[in-house]
């Protein structure tokens, strides 16, 4: 379902991605101006982003596990059931 301002126009995807992109630019400009380790605050944003997408980090955690299974049998160290 489509989106809509106040006024009744509808929102794009353009102005999502354009207030996505001043959010996070106004968010890192915080984080340096107050003397954040650039390290810390993409793991925060990153933490952040999993937790707004529920199954994503399971997702993320089998997609590896599956992949390492792979490089694995392909080696000979684990055998297919």
């Amino acid at each position: 379902m489509a989106q809509r301002r106040g006024d009744g126009s509808l929102v794009t995807m353009a102005d999502w991605i354009s207030d996505l992109d001043n959010l996070l630019e106004r968010a890192a400009k915080l984080a340096a101006d107050h003397g954040l380790d650039h390290e810390v605050f993409i793991q925060s944003a990153w933490e952040k982003c999993l937790a707004a997408r529920p199954g994503l980090r399971q997702a993320i955690e089998d997609k590896q596990w599956r992949s390492e299974l792979k490089k694995l049998r392909k080696r000979g160290l684990v055998g297919t059931a």
